[in-house]
């Protein structure tokens, strides 16, 4: 059990899908302009991704190794991710227009998101059960909102203060993101 914690934690934190393995950077930077925006995508991330760790992990274990087929496991990890993405569009798009309509373009691009695949073949190369792989997806996930949430906050900030020429705009973005790396590395021997 203190492994399984310590492995949660860890994704979530100090191997941040964001901020240290560099997957995901597309939303990212993209939706995190507004908090109420990074939080909704964030919320969806974490959907998707511990959905699709259950079910591609149990799709590798019962189907894709029973079958001797696990070069398919890319392919069929992708189609799992795109049909998820779908439901979690159609629920925003039914259930709460504004944020479907604010998260615009970033909704489906989680299909693309490389941190949603990522997490899935994690858990597969590191041999994790199906409960182990759910816990990391989640943990991996939370993570991502985390990093989505704190990005939008400073953004936010940033809005308001006196930035030089060179720095506004995409710059000021990558340096602030480049520094929450470095504060999430400071984990790293803690944990």
């Amino acid at each position: 059990m203190k492994e399984v914690i310590l492995l949660a934690i860890g994704a979530a934190i100090v191997n941040n899908v964001v901020l240290s393995q560099f997957l995901g950077l597309c939303p990212f930077i993209g939706v995190s302009k507004k908090v109420e925006t990074a939080s909704g995508m964030g919320v969806a991330v974490i959907f998707v991704i511990t959905l699709s760790s259950l079910v591609t992990s149990i799709i590798d274990k019962f189907i894709l190794i029973n079958l001797n087929i696990t070069y398919l496991r890319t392919i069929v990890f992708i189609l799992v991710i795109a049909a998820l993405v779908q439901f979690v569009e159609m629920f925003l798009r039914k259930q709460m227009p504004p944020l479907y309509n604010s998260l615009g373009v970033f909704l489906p691009l989680i299909t693309t998101n490389c941190a949603v695949l990522g997490c899935a073949l994690t858990n597969v190369q590191k041999g994790y059960n199906i409960g182990v792989s759910v816990i990391y997806g989640f943990a991996t996930a939370l993570g991502f909102m985390i990093a989505i949430v704190i990005l939008a906050g400073i953004r936010e900030k940033i809005e308001y203060n006196d930035i030089p020429t060179p720095f506004k705009g995409s710059a000021i973005v990558l340096i602030t993101a480049g520094l929450m790396a470095i504060a999430f590395f400071g984990w790293s021997g803690v944990i």
